[in-house]
C-alpha cells in the first residue's frame, strides 16, 4: 500500500500529509545548518532523528525512508563540512541514525499491513451487519419510516438489538426485539429473530401466531447452539407490530418488550397498556406464560400519529448522575416533528444525556402514518398526569 493509500485511510487527506512533509524537511534544514555555523564543541546533529519519527506519524515506509535518507545525508554533510567525517564519532552517529531510521521504516511497514488488514476486515463485518440488518425503507406503504442504531461495542454497526419491517397481508409489519447480551456476542441470536421473522411473516396472517412462530425458533435455536455452561440463559425480547393499511389501528403482540410511545399532534404522548407476556424462549426453560398466553393488543393509529418502537438501552441509558434517560418526556417536545427528525433529535438528545458513551446497545424505529382507507376512529384517554395512556377504542363511540 502506498502512501497516499495509507494516509487516506487514516483519515487524513493527501493534500495534508504534503503540508505535513514541511516539518521534517524544514527541521532537517535548521538542525543542519545550524550545526555548520556553530562551534565545534556545540552538538545538536543528534537530533536530526527526530525528522524520520516525525514523519512516520503521518506518512508510509516510503516517505519516511526518503526523510531517513536524508537525515544521514545531513549527518554526513556535518561531518564533512567540520572535516570530521572520519573521526569514530561521527561514524557512530552516522551509523545509530541509520539503524534508528531503518526501524522507524519497518514499523511504518508492519503498522499499514495491519491497517489494511483491519480495512478488509472492517469491509467484510461491515457487509455481514448490512445484509443481516437490512435498511428500512423511509416509505412502506402508508407509512414513513425512520430508524436509529446505536452499537454498545466500538466498530460494531449491530449488536443484541434488532428491528425489521415487511409488507404482508394488506400492511406493514414490524418486529423490534433485544436478545440477551450485547454487541458482536449476540448477532447469532439476532441472526436467528430476523430470519424467523422474514419467513414467518407472510405465513402467520394472526400476529399472536407470529410470535409464537418466533419462540419456536428461539427454542431451536437454544437447543442447537446454547454452550452447556449458558443453558437456560438465551432469550430475547420482542414486540411485534401491524398496521393494516384500511383501518387506523395498530395490532400488537409484546414478548417481555417495552411498550411503544404513541405521539399526537399537539405533544401528547400516549403509553399503551399491553397484555402482558413473557419474553422469546422463557417458555423453554420451564417459565410459563400468562393464564391467556399471548394476547393481542389494537389501539386507535391514525393518521399524523407517530408510533416510537425502542429497546431497553435507550429508556435504560444512564447520565454521569445514574438517572435512566426521560425517552417519554423528551419526545414530547418533538410530537409533531417527521420521522426522520424525531430520530435525529433522539439520536442528539441520548448522546448527550450518556456522554457519548453507551452500556447497551439501543434502537429507535418511528412509524408516521401519512393516510388511511377509512373514517377516523376515537380513543379514550386516561389522564395520568405528564403523559396519558390508552385504553383502547371506546366502545361508546362506535
Amino acid at each position: 500500500m502506498g502512501d497516499r493509500q495509507v494516509v487516506a485511510g487514516l483519515g487524513q487527506p493527501w493534500q495534508s500529509s504534503q503540508a505535513l512533509l514541511l516539518l521534517p524537511l524544514a527541521l532537517i534544514a535548521v538542525i543542519t545548518g545550524v550545526e555548520v555555523h556553530s562551534p565545534e564543541d556545540f552538538h545538536l546533529a543528534s537530533a536530526l532523528v527526530i525528522a524520520p519519527a516525525l514523519t512516520a506519524s503521518f506518512a508510509g515506509p516510503r516517505t519516511t525512508a526518503a526523510i531517513g535518507a536524508l537525515t544521514v545525508v545531513a549527518q554526513g554533510l556535518i561531518g564533512l563540512l567540520h572535516g570530521e567525517l572520519a573521526t569514530a564519532n561521527r561514524i557512530v552517529q552516522l551509523i545509530t541514525l541509520t539503524v534508528l531510521s531503518v526501524l522507524v521504516v519497518i514499523y511504518c511497514a508492519i503498522r499499514d499491513r495491519r491497517h489494511a488488514q483491519l480495512v478488509r476486515v472492517r469491509s467484510v463485518a461491515e457487509a455481514a451487519q448490512h445484509v443481516l440488518m437490512w435498511p428500512l425503507p423511509e416509505r412502506m406503504g402508508l407509512l414513513r419510516i425512520a430508524s436509529l442504531y446505536l452499537a454498545a461495542e466500538d466498530e460494531a454497526q449491530i449488536g443484541g438489538d434488532l428491528y425489521a419491517a415487511t409488507r404482508a397481508f394488506g400492511g406493514v409489519r414490524v418486529l423490534i426485539g433485544d436478545v440477551r447480551g450485547k454487541g458482536l456476542s449476540a448477532i447469532g441470536e439476532a441472526a436467528t429473530l430476523l430470519g424467523a421473522f422474514r419467513e414467518a411473516a407472510h405465513r402467520r396472517p394472526v400476529l399472536t401466531d407470529l410470535a409464537e412462530s418466533l419462540e419456536q425458533s428461539v427454542q431451536r435455536y437454544a437447543a442447537d447452539f446454547e454452550p452447556p455452561e449458558e443453558a437456560g440463559e438465551r432469550f430475547a425480547t420482542a414486540l411485534l407490530v401491524e398496521i393494516p393499511d384500511g383501518y387506523p389501528v395498530v395490532r400488537m403482540a409484546t414478548c417481555g418488550h417495552p411498550p411503544p410511545l404513541l405521539l399526537c399532534q399537539g405533544r401528547r404522548v400516549t403509553v399503551p397498556t399491553l397484555h402482558p407476556s413473557p419474553p422469546l424462549g422463557v417458555q423453554g426453560i420451564g417459565l410459563e406464560p400468562g393464564p391467556a398466553g399471548r394476547e393481542l393488543d389494537e389501539i386507535p393509529f391514525e393518521p399524523g400519529d407517530t408510533l416510537l418502537l425502542y429497546t431497553d438501552g435507550v429508556i435504560e441509558a444512564r447520565d454521569a448522575d445514574g438517572r435512566f434517560y426521560p425517552l417519554a418526556e423528551r419526545v414530547a417536545r418533538w410530537c409533531d416533528a417527521p420521522p426522520d427528525t424525531l430520530v435525529q433529535h433522539v439520536q442528539r438528545d441520548l448522546v448527550a444525556h450518556t456522554g457519548g458513551r453507551l452500556d447497551d446497545d439501543a434502537a429507535v424505529v418511528a412509524l408516521h402514518r401519512t393516510s388511511t382507507a377509512r373514517g377516523r376512529q376515537h380513543v379514550r384517554i386516561i389522564d395520568t398526569g405528564a403523559f396519558h395512556q390508552s385504553t383502547g377504542p371506546d366502545p361508546t363511540t362506535g
